[in-house]
């Protein structure tokens, strides 16, 4: 599978706890880009932030908190994220969607190094 060097990145921003049909949301959403042969997917967590409702996470250790914000970052052609659109759509209950346009500099699998 190739990505063309003008793509777009999909950026789904949500909050560890949030779930989809009994496990974590961002495991459902992972494994739905894998289904659709989206190019990648990376989940990403973060310290520290807050949404729209400005309540903060945190994992400072007076505050431990069981929901830190999660980013989910996905690279492709722009027709094969726009088609998986409608799928996130019914997956998300809350966060933030969004898209930008990138430039693929190269992708390609690692070497397996003995």
């Amino acid at each position: 599978m190739q990505i063309p060097t003008d793509a777009v990145l999909l950026r789904i921003f949500l909050g560890e706890s949030d779930r989809w049909e009994h496990k974590p949301l961002y495991e459902a959403i992972v494994l739905a880009a894998r289904e659709a042969q989206l190019a990648g997917a990376t989940v990403l967590r973060g310290p520290m932030g807050f949404g729209k409702s400005s309540h903060l996470h945190t994992a400072k250790i007076l505050r431990l908190s069981m929901d830190l914000p999660l980013v989910i970052e996905i690279a492709d052609h722009e027709d094969k994220i726009n088609a998986f659109l409608p799928t996130l759509e019914k997956m998300m209950g809350g966060g933030l969607v969004t898209l930008e346009k990138v430039k693929v500099l190269h992708y390609r699998a690692g070497e397996i190094k003995a």
